[in-house]
């Protein structure tokens, strides 16, 4: 068999594209005229509004020579990634309403806007278990820590999202639940035994490929157990092709996580690691940092036979069987008003009260930030949205010295990726602490609202009353300020 060539080769590559805020998707053009001319498979964006998404995805599909798989990480609506479309809770409080209707309306409003956007393949659901407090990495995207209600969760996500022509994508085979350390940083390893990981981890994965989902992105986790080599999932041949292929019969997509991560680097180049992923069993390798030496050592390694021709065509036949399966972007079906509004009143149903009682509030209100991300997002919705309609609203460290309102504790400190840990550093928890004295010492009452999961309240001072807005991203935030608003 002849070996593919290196224009065919290039379909493997997804490279990344990130918006900037001082000057958009122009930083990532010498990367798109590259990716364009070498012939790549598709990209993932991060980031941009709507229409500025639109043009660039639309720009894409002309100018390539095959049908672009275009992705997005949409764990939280579409929103998530896009300034103007809708943001979601995260999967694991929109599970604790208990209603798999809202998840497969969580999941169709999502997949609706994002087709309309161009974003034809959606990394989500996310198929881990929340099964370690301590894991820096999972929290609060997983569904929680039962595999059975995990795994139906995950249908259902599935079943809605690919209705609607976009890809759905379970992640990250075969579980990230277990590990106290993040891949973007260092290699985690999972002991379970085989039996253990075959009865939980594997349970809702199972399901998503019983529910057809078009693809599964790899883990940067070793499990000896599975692999006795300790390679991770996304270089294990053992783990792709005779678990994931041969025992669970998954024929889709099996696309890796990023190549910029630590966790996969572990030892090896980058370049060694693409070759590592394809021939391990990955169709499609995400975010190599140089296209160019990436596509130099496939081909090199095609040619050298170090890849299975064969295998290597199986990949690009089912890249383009799902290119061309997903729906163009259009108009259809568009979301409408009401869509996006039970997007934003979900976002107000999951806010939660985690300890005490709220008190009567009222303008002005004195808000207070303890920011254990600073500069990962926009802080501003939150007080914007608090102030709507002419509310007064003061930010800062300066008590008004008159009033005797409670005062609200703006708390963020989410799982992020290369963060490293969880909860709230010690800077973090002396502002925090700080905060509470100086509230108290002026005879007033804390409310503290954390954007993160409701668990990680036990790292409060027992003065406050916690409310947990489960995210801090801006679509959780208006829904933090807007319910408390309802409580004036």
């Amino acid at each position: 068999m002849t070996p593919p060539a290196t224009g065919e080769l290039a379909q493997l590559l997804i490279p990344a594209l990130s918006w900037r805020r001082e000057d958009g998707y122009a930083a990532a053009r010498p990367v798109i005229e590259q990716a364009l001319a070498l012939g790549v498979g598709g990209f993932i964006l991060f980031g941009g509004a709507q229409d500025g998404v639109s043009a660039l995805t639309k720009e894409l599909r002309q100018r390539s020579r095959v049908p672009l798989l275009i992705a997005a990480d949409l764990e939280r609506g579409a929103g998530e990634q896009f300034a103007g479309a809708t943001g979601l809770p995260p999967l694991a409080a929109i599970a604790t309403l208990g209603d798999v209707d809202t998840v497969r309306r969580a999941a169709r409003l999502t997949a609706r806007e994002a087709r309309t956007i161009g974003i034809n393949w959606d990394f989500a659901p996310v198929c881990d278990l929340d099964l370690d407090p301590a894991n820096p990495i999972v929290g609060a995207r997983a569904f929680g820590a039962d595999p059975v209600l995990t795994g139906q969760y995950a249908a259902q996500w599935i079943g809605a999202c690919q209705a609607e022509g976009v890809l759905a994508c379970g992640k990250h085979f075969p579980g990230h639940g277990r590990t106290t350390a993040d891949s973007h940083r260092e290699l985690p390893v999972v002991a379970a035994s085989v039996d253990t990981l075959m009865a939980t981890d594997l349970v809702p994965f199972r399901a998503a490929i019983d529910a057809g989902v078009a693809s599964l992105m790899t883990a940067h986790v070793a499990y000896p157990a599975l692999d006795a080599s300790g390679a991770p999932a996304t270089l294990s041949r053992e783990i792709l092709h005779w678990l994931l292929r041969e025992r669970l019969k998954f024929d889709g997509l099996v696309v890796s996580d990023a190549m910029s991560m630590d966790g996969i680097r572990q030892g090896r180049t980058e370049v060694e690691a693409v070759v590592a992923a394809v021939r391990a069993g990955c169709d499609l390798v995400l975010a190599p940092g140089d296209l160019e030496a990436a596509l130099d050592a496939l081909t090199r390694a095609s040619r050298e036979r170090v890849l299975d021709d064969e295998r290597v065509r199986h990949s690009l036949r089912r890249r383009l069987k799902w290119a061309q399966w997903a729906s163009p972007p259009n108009a259809y079906r568009r979301p409408s008003v009401s869509d996006t509004a039970w997007g934003a009143g979900l976002a107000e149903r999951v806010i939660t009260v985690v300890r005490g009682t709220v008190p009567t509030l009222a303008p002005p209100f004195d808000v207070m930030v303890v920011d254990d991300d600073a500069g990962a997002v926009d802080r501003a919705p939150f007080a914007d949205t608090l102030g709507e309609g002419g509310w007064d609203v003061r930010c800062g460290d300066t008590l008004t010295p008159t009033a005797r309102t409670p005062v609200i504790v703006a708390l963020f400190g989410e799982l992020r990726a290369w963060k490293g840990r969880v909860g709230y550093g010690e800077p973090a928890r002396a502002a925090l602490d700080d905060c509470c004295q100086r509230i108290a010492a002026a005879g007033r009452e804390a409310v503290v609202v954390q954007f993160t999961h409701p668990r990680i309240a036990a790292e409060i001072p027992s003065v406050a009353t916690v409310v947990s807005a489960w995210g801090g991203e801006r679509a959780m935030q208006v829904a933090a300020a807007r319910w408390l608003r309802r409580r004036v």
